[in-house]
């Protein structure tokens, strides 16, 4: 199971999802959200061995000047949430990026939708309401394709991550469910733990 943490902080959070072996550590760039980060606490990122392990950009429609200047130089990955086309990210993954594109999936026929993009490296399966913490669409994880490429977020935790992965989802993204308050955006890092231990049980 590849895991994604995302809505991470800088100074607090990413040394023990590095030693804990999280694949992917996203940062928020969303100003309606309570993760969204201070451009300051960026800088902090340098200072980590990252090992194995990837920073993701979380943005929605993010000029060029954005990721040249502050995604280029800090992040492996940049994940989509807006209304970015094919063509808009085979353009940002020719800055030297690789991408993570978002599908809200409100209902199956949403699901399809994935086909547009064959320039993502990632297809992540979102709900609709973005920093909303609305539930994915329990009917619909069967339904998703399976294989690496392709994630699932939203309704993941310690409690039903086995469940998950028996329906075929490998790849899976967590952030509210790893809080104690996710109106502060605080991650808890003993959620975060525990569900990396339940991830483990998945290996034995």
């Amino acid at each position: 199971m590849k895991v994604k943490i995302c809505g991470l902080h800088p100074a607090r959070d990413v040394q023990i999802c590095l030693d804990l072996g999280v694949s992917l550590l996203g940062f928020v760039f969303y100003n309606k959200s309570p993760r969204n980060l201070d451009l300051e606490d960026v800088k902090k990122l340098k200072e980590y061995n990252k090992k194995n392990s990837s920073f993701v950009a979380v943005t929605v429609n993010p000029n060029n000047d954005f990721i040249k200047n502050i995604v280029l130089r800090n992040f492996d990955f940049i994940q989509l949430h807006g209304s970015e086309t094919n063509d808009r990210i085979k353009e940002i993954k020719s800055m030297g990026l690789k991408i993570i594109k978002a599908i809200k999936v409100k209902e199956q026929s949403d699901i399809n939708s994935y086909k547009k993009f064959d320039e993502a490296d990632l297809i992540l399966f979102d709900t609709p309401g973005m920093e909303k913490s609305i539930e994915f669409p329990k009917n619909l994880i069967s339904k998703l394709p399976q294989g690496e490429r392709y994630g699932l977020a939203g309704s993941i935790s310690q409690d039903n991550v086995i469940n998950i992965a028996k329906l075929g989802v490998n790849f899976c993204d967590l952030s509210s469910s790893l809080e104690l308050d996710a109106q502060i955006g605080y991650k808890d890092h003993s959620k975060i733990k525990k569900f990396i231990e339940k991830v483990n049980e998945l290996k034995n």
